[in-house]
């Protein structure tokens, strides 16, 4: 796993083999980035990595200056990985969750974010609900931006929050606002 830019950029760290996570290729972290570097004041970001793998979205955030990152994964190796990176990095705000995704939404304490990324299974068949899972739950602030990672079999573009679709090989990524 790498991280590509901000205080922590160029920093890597070895994913154990037995790891059975999807991570978002660099090729598209490196795009879909640029795309929210020119939507997004990191400084006053409080974000949300939901199904967070490896850690690479949350640590991308958190190495960009965000103000907060709370990173969720329900994987016991994964999220031990997760909380070891951050400790090493000495990350300050950032808040590993060991957690079912779906029990987060659903309980998450009336908090809020400006920032919400999603990257599930492709094959995880709540994909579709999760926009609105998240517009429902008044998870997002206005203003806020929704990112969903998915494959190109989903099509969100009637959903009434939509805002973009960027697509980055085999990789898309659906935008949504609040």
């Amino acid at each position: 796993m790498r991280i590509i830019r901000g205080k922590y950029g160029r920093r890597r760290f070895q994913v154990p083999a037995s790891f059975n996570a999807r991570p978002t290729t660099d090729f598209a972290k490196e795009n879909i980035f640029n795309v929210l570097d020119n939507l997004i004041d990191w400084e006053t970001t409080d974000a949300l990595d939901l199904f967070s793998g490896t850690g690479s979205i949350a640590f991308e955030m958190a190495s960009r200056g965000c103000r907060s990152v709370t990173s969720v994964e329900n994987n016991h190796l994964h999220a031990a990985f997760i909380a070891r990176v951050a400790k090493e990095l000495q990350a300050e705000n950032f808040r590993p969750v060991k957690g079912d995704v779906f029990r987060f939404l659903h309980s998450a304490d009336r908090q809020s974010f400006d920032l919400i990324f999603a990257d599930p299974p492709y094959a995880l068949k709540e994909l579709r609900e999760l926009p609105r899972l998240v517009f429902d739950g008044r998870l997002l602030r206005d203003g806020g931006l929704f990112v969903l990672e998915h494959s190109k079999d989903n099509d969100f573009a009637e959903h009434p929050h939509f805002l973009q679709k960027r697509v980055y090989g085999a990789v898309n990524f659906s935008l949504f606002s609040q």
